[in-house]
């Protein structure tokens, strides 16, 4: 099968979830495996997602969930306002997760040196999206983290040459799509199926080199893998809730 390209969607802070889908993945040296944001939040053990991602040398992305940690605690100072906010988000249990302030001080600065994107060759990985009106070197990390309908509803892709790969988006937010399955729009796939989320549970990684789907659900159980096409929905328009 050769050495694998693995994506993984977003995990936050759902750790025993990840080791399971760890070891149905099973990866091998040689493989490449990256994170395409908010490892953090909303699950119960955040701080051991990071340290497993930050051991084991996994590539990443920065995600809006952790683009609001590191503005709580810019400049290592606490922002009060924006700790309100980012608790409010799921922060509260990412905090929790935390038995060492120093554990906490050596994340934050490893997430800072995580990028915005991506650049794989065929495939852009990236949190959000990019606007498509920017060039790359203008995109921030308001569109990285953040964007979703400017990107979504552009009806040309921002590469010719390659696909942009997403989480962000909840999949079953869009039109007609069922929990767990994958959606492709222009020059774009969004792998975000909803670990999180109690209408889903589902966690998912993406072999983009063989074009296969590993799914485990984090809430209820059970797990599932097999060709992309079982999972891909192709979307006849963009319309998605963003709730």
């Amino acid at each position: 099968m050769g050495d694998r390209l693995i994506l993984i969607g977003d995990v936050h802070g759902h750790y025993e979830g990840l080791c399971r889908l760890l070891d149905l993945l099973s990866p091998r040296v040689g493989d490449r495996l990256y994170f395409l944001g908010d490892l953090v939040d909303r699950g119960s053990s955040s701080a051991s997602v990071v340290e497993l991602v930050r051991q084991c040398s996994y590539g990443a992305v920065r995600g809006n969930h952790e683009d609001m940690m590191l503005l709580t605690f810019e400049g290592k100072q606490i922002n009060a306002a924006r700790l309100f906010a980012w608790c409010n988000s799921g922060g509260d249990a990412t905090l929790a997760s935390y038995t060492s302030t120093d554990l906490l001080w050596q994340h934050l600065d490893w997430l800072h040196t995580v990028p915005l994107y991506q650049d794989l060759g065929d495939v852009f990985v990236v949190h959000a999206g990019l606007h498509p009106c920017l060039p790359l070197e203008q995109q921030t990390r308001r569109e990285c983290c953040w964007i979703r309908e400017p990107f979504f509803t552009h009806p040309t892709p921002y590469f010719r040459d390659k696909t942009i790969v997403v989480g962000h988006t909840i999949t079953f937010t869009f039109s007609g799509v069922e929990p767990g399955q994958l959606v492709r729009g222009t020059g774009w796939l969004g792998i975000e199926t909803g670990a999180y989320h109690r209408r889903s549970g589902w966690l998912t990684a993406l072999d983009w080199t063989n074009q296969w789907v590993y799914q485990v659900n984090v809430l209820y159980g059970g797990t599932r893998q097999g060709e992309l096409t079982q999972f891909l929905v192709d979307l006849a328009d963009f319309s998605c809730s963003t709730s």
